[in-house]
């Protein structure tokens, strides 16, 4: 896909990417969605993943696997919405939890990290075992997106029938972005919302299942989260080890499946340099907007979607456009919007 099409202009009262990040995560947008059916995937005695999947009337189409960003789970406002809109064209949608997360709280002795890519493996393998005949696209949104990127690079066996992959806002170098979403001008604000989620979630676990890990303390930042809960819990050295072996941008270079990485100049979060230092497969196309913030993306003017979120129009048109000329396309105007 070719940016230059589909350029971006932040909304001039919504312009720097604090405003994005906050005004895209505080104003939701419309998500209406149909009946939805829950598939529960057991890993383990003691973990299983609560998968939601959207059935279009058509069901032979092309279908789209989405996993959510850190704190966020099924039900995040911009799961909902975009799911919403690839529903309406005619795609099949999985809306993932990671563990832990959502309606998968306190069903997993342990909470999700950034190098979580064997559940996204067993995700996969589980829907293509489903639907063995249909394309399956993949979306990852920031922390997940890291995930993705880690799950196509790292030598897994990748059932044929996943056809592309996009990854939205994905922080590459855990390290780095761990480090900036802690110690940075707004580290509070953002600190304080995600680990609100994050250690109810813990919480939950311990609740639920006895011999769930439970940190010493309670941390104060992202980075002091990793350090207390995220690398003990999981068996890594410390959290040196968690961001080494975790972080997807070693594994950029490997990836053999069309994959697309969106990610703003301006991410808050995701500096552009790890990018740019970064060797890259040419299956991988990578769209690198002046604006948006992370997972920003509040447009200027309104898209052909009808709304002003250039992200969930990303989405759509990224779908169509990797299924486009071939058996898997699918047309966006016979169908109802959401």
């Amino acid at each position: 896909m070719n940016l230059n099409d589909l350029p971006f202009a932040p909304h001039p009262l919504i312009r720097g990417p604090i405003a994005q990040t906050i005004a895209a995560s505080r104003f939701s947008g419309k998500s209406l969605l149909p009946e939805r059916t829950l598939h529960k995937l057991k890993i383990d005695p003691q973990n299983q993943l609560m998968i939601f999947e959207m059935k279009p009337e058509q069901n032979t189409g092309p279908l789209v696997l989405m996993a959510h960003g850190m704190g966020g789970c099924s039900e995040s406002a911009y799961m909902k919405r975009i799911a919403g809109k690839l529903f309406a064209r005619g795609y099949g949608v999985f809306l993932m939890n990671q563990r832990g997360s959502g309606p998968g709280m306190g069903l997993c002795d342990r909470l999700w990290n950034g190098g979580s890519s064997g559940d996204l493996d067993r995700v996969v393998n589980y829907i293509t075992g489903l639907y063995p005949q249909r394309p399956l696209l993949l979306i990852g949104f920031s922390l997940s997106g890291n995930i993705l990127l880690k799950y196509l690079g790292e030598s897994r066996k990748i059932p044929a029938s996943v056809y592309a992959a996009l990854a939205i806002n994905p922080p590459i170098d855990l390290k780095i972005s761990s480090k900036m979403i802690s110690e940075g001008s707004w580290a509070g604000t953002f600190n304080g919302y995600f680990l609100d989620m994050m250690n109810r979630q813990v919480e939950a676990m311990v609740e639920c299942l006895g011999g769930a890990y439970r940190p010493a303390r309670s941390a104060k930042t992202i980075y002091e989260f990793d350090v207390l809960y995220t690398a003990p819990a999981f068996g890594f050295k410390d959290v040196d080890d968690y961001y080494s072996q975790s972080s997807s941008k070693q594994f950029l270079g490997a990836i053999r499946v069309p994959t697309t990485i969106l990610c703003s100049k301006d991410d808050p979060f995701v500096p552009e340099g790890v990018f740019r230092g970064s060797r890259m497969s040419l299956c991988v196309d990578y769209l690198n907007p002046d604006f948006g913030g992370h997972m920003g993306y509040i447009s200027k003017s309104k898209n052909p979607l009808g709304d002003r979120r250039w992200m969930d129009y990303i989405c759509v048109r990224w779908a169509q456009e990797v299924c486009k000329g071939s058996a898997v396309e699918v047309d966006p105007l016979k169908q109802e919007g959401y």
